[in-house]
C-alpha cells in the first residue's frame, strides 16, 4: 500500500504564496496608514483597530468551533478585515461600532456564505455601509479635540477651499485611514509584488478622475481632482477594497472594467450625492456586478487564441472595437447616458434651483423679521463668516453652522431686527435649516424653516406651529430641551415624543442663531 501514488486534481502547480503569506502582505502594507491615523488621532484611534481586529478575529474562531469547521481564523484574512474596517471609520465613533461592524463583516457577509472566498461583496465595505445606515448620525460625526468639523470632502462638496497637502499626508480631520501617502505607499508595494491588479486601482483612479473632470464643473483643474482623489476614501477603495481576490474579476480585462465601473460610481454619488463618503457603496455595487462580467469576458486558455488561429487561416484581425463584448459596450453606454443625463439635468436646473433657494430663503427671513424691507449684511458679520469658512460653530451646539446673517431694516433705513440662517447636521434624517430672528430689542421672533426633511409623523412634527410657537417673543439668551414634557420657564422647550434627536437639533440650531445674533451682530446685547 506504500507504494500507492496519490493523484489529485488540477492544477498541480503549487505556489509559495499561501492566502496566511498574502494576508501578512496585506497587514503590514497597511501598518504606514494605520501608524499615522494613530499618532494624529490619538489613543482612541488605537482602541478602535484593536476592537475592530480582536472582534473579528474572535467570531471567526467561535463560528469554526460551533460549524466544527478547521480554524480558519488562522490565515489572517479575520485581521484584515477588521483592519480596514477600522482604518475606515471616524476616529471618534464609540468602540462599539467596530465590534459591531465587525461581527457584522465575518459572520453575517463571510462566514454564513460558506468562509473566504466564497462572500459576494467584500466584507469590510459591507460591514462599513451597514453601519453607516443603521448608525448614521453616529458614523459621520467627526470631531477634532471634542468639537464637531466637517470633513474635507464635505467641505469639498460645499464649495469650500479644503488643505489638500494636508488630506495628502493625513492630517486633516477624516477616517483614521486617511493618510493618502502612506496608502499609497502601501498600494504599490503590494502591486509591485504582484499581489493587487494594477488594472483594477489605477482603472479606479482614472475612471474616478476623468468623471469628476467631465462634470465636477471645474474641468481639469489640478488641485480639484486631487482633492477629490485624496478624500472620501477612493485611494484606501482603490488598492485595497476593490482588489478583493474574492469580489473582482478574474480577466485583466475584466478587471479593467470592474475597475472603471466602481471609478465612475464614486465620481457619479460624490458629484450628485448627498453623502460625502459613498465611496463604499461604489465597490459594492461593483462587487455584484462580478460575476456578470466574468460571464462575458472570459480568459482565454493558453492553447487557444481566435486572434492567433485566424492569422494562421489568412482572416484580418477584427477591430478593437468589435472584440469587446457586447454586454460591455452596453454597460459602458448606459453609465456614459447617465452621468451625461444627470450632468444635463443638473445644469439646466442649477440656476432654477437656486433662485427657489434664495427665494425661500428671503421669504423665511421676512417671516422671522417683520416690518424689515431690506436685509443687508454689516461688515462684522462677513469677517465672522470668513473666519469661520464654514466649520462648525461654537463648541457648545453640536454640528451647527452659520450660512449667512442679515440686518433687517425698514422703508425708512432703520433696524427693525437681525436674522441668522443655520444649518445643523445633528438631524435625525438629514440637515436642517432654518432662520431665526429677533427683534431690535433681542426679543425673539419666532424660527422659520428652509430645509427639514425628518421622519414624517414624528420629526416633521418639529415644523408644526404646536412646536414653533415656543420660540415666539421670548425675551432669552438660550433655550432649553426639557425632555418628557412639563416645559414651564420661557427658556424651555418640550421635546417632540418620538422625535428627541430633532427636536434637540433644532433648538441647538435656534441657540446657535442666537448666539451669533446676540454677540456678532448686536455687540453681545
Amino acid at each position: 500500500m506504500s507504494t500507492l501514488l496519490n493523484v489529485s486534481s488540477g492544477p498541480h502547480v503549487r505556489d509559495k504564496w499561501t492566502t496566511q503569506y498574502i494576508m501578512t502582505a496585506v497587514v503590514l502594507s497597511l501598518l504606514p496608514a494605520t501608524v499615522i491615523g494613530v499618532i494624529h488621532d490619538g489613543v482612541h484611534a488605537l482602541l478602535i483597530v484593536l476592537s475592530s481586529i480582536i472582534a473579528a478575529v474572535l467570531t471567526e474562531l467561535v463560528f469554526d468551533k460551533i460549524a466544527h469547521k478547521p480554524d480558519t481564523w488562522k490565515d489572517g484574512s479575520a485581521v484584515v478585515t477588521g483592519l480596514m474596517l477600522a482604518l475606515s471609520l471616524s476616529p471618534s465613533v464609540p468602540l462599539y461600532i467596530p465590534i459591531i461592524g465587525s461581527i457584522f463583516a465575518i459572520l453575517v457577509v463571510k462566514c454564513c456564505f460558506g468562509g473566504l472566498g466564497k462572500n459576494f461583496i467584500n466584507p469590510a465595505l459591507a460591514a462599513r455601509c451597514f453601519l453607516l445606515i443603521s448608525f448614521g448620525r453616529t458614523m459621520t460625526a467627526f470631531q477634532v479635540d471634542g468639537v464637531s468639523m466637517a470633513t474635507p470632502v464635505a467641505d469639498l462638496i460645499a464649495g469650500k477651499a479644503v488643505n489638500v497637502t494636508g488630506m495628502f499626508m493625513g492630517s486633516t480631520n477624516g477616517v483614521i485611514g486617511d493618510s493618502v501617502l502612506a496608502l499609497l505607499i502601501g498600494g504599490l508595494i503590494l502591486w509591485a509584488m504582484d499581489i493587487i491588479h494594477g488594472e483594477i486601482c489605477f482603472s479606479v483612479v482614472i475612471a474616478f478622475a476623468l468623471f469628476v473632470g467631465l462634470f465636477g464643473g471645474q474641468g481639469f483643474d489640478p488641485r480639484f481632482l486631487l482633492a477629490h482623489i485624496c478624500g472620501g476614501g477612493v485611494i484606501l477603495g482603490a488598492f485595497f477594497m476593490a482588489t478583493d481576490y474574492t469580489t473582482s474579476p478574474v480577466s485583466k480585462l475584466g478587471q479593467a472594467v470592474y475597475g472603471a465601473l466602481i471609478g465612475i460610481l464614486g465620481a457619479l454619488f460624490r458629484i450628485y450625492g448627498s453623502a460625502a463618503d459613498s465611496f463604499s457603496y461604489s465597490v459594492i455595487i461593483a462587487n455584484l456586478f462580478t460575476p456578470l462580467i466574468d460571464t462575458y469576458i472570459i480568459p482565454k486558455p493558453y492553447a487557444y487564441r481566435r486572434a492567433a488561429i485566424a492569422a494562421q487561416n489568412g482572416e484580418p484581425r477584427k477591430p478593437l472595437f468589435q472584440s469587446i463584448p457586447k454586454p460591455v459596450i452596453v454597460l459602458a453606454v448606459i453609465t456614459l447616458l447617465a452621468g451625461g443625463g444627470l450632468s444635463g439635468v443638473y445644469t439646466m436646473t442649477k440656476d432654477t434651483i437656486d433662485e427657489q433657494k434664495a427665494a425661500a430663503a428671503a421669504a423665511s427671513y421676512r417671516v422671522v423679521v417683520p416690518g424689515a424691507e431690506t436685509f443687508e449684511k454689516s461688515d462684522a458679520v462677513a469677517a465672522k463668516l470668513e473666519e469661520l469658512a464654514g466649520q462648525v460653530y461654537g463648541s457648545s451646539f453640536g454640528r451647527c453652522y452659520i450660512n449667512e446673517a442679515f440686518e433687517g431694516k425698514d422703508a425708512s433705513g432703520n433696524t427693525v431686527g437681525y436674522v441668522a440662517s443655520v444649518t445643523t447636521a445633528d438631524g435625525n434624517d438629514a440637515n436642517i435649516t432654518l432662520a431665526v430672528g429677533v427683534n431690535a430689542d433681542g426679543v425673539v421672533n419666532g424660527i422659520s424653516f428652509t430645509e427639514l426633511n425628518e421622519t414624517p409623523g414624528m420629526g416633521m412634527r418639529c415644523g408644526d406651529p404646536e412646536f414653533t410657537d415656543y420660540f415666539l417673543n421670548k425675551d432669552v439668551a438660550q433655550f432649553k430641551l426639557i425632555k418628557g414634557g412639563g416645559a414651564s420657564g420661557d427658556d424651555e422647550i418640550d421635546a417632540i415624543t418620538g422625535a428627541t434627536v430633532t427636536s434637540s437639533a433644532v433648538v441647538n440650531a435656534v441657540n446657535a442663531g442666537l448666539d451669533f445674533i446676540h454677540n456678532v451682530m448686536m455687540g453681545g446685547n
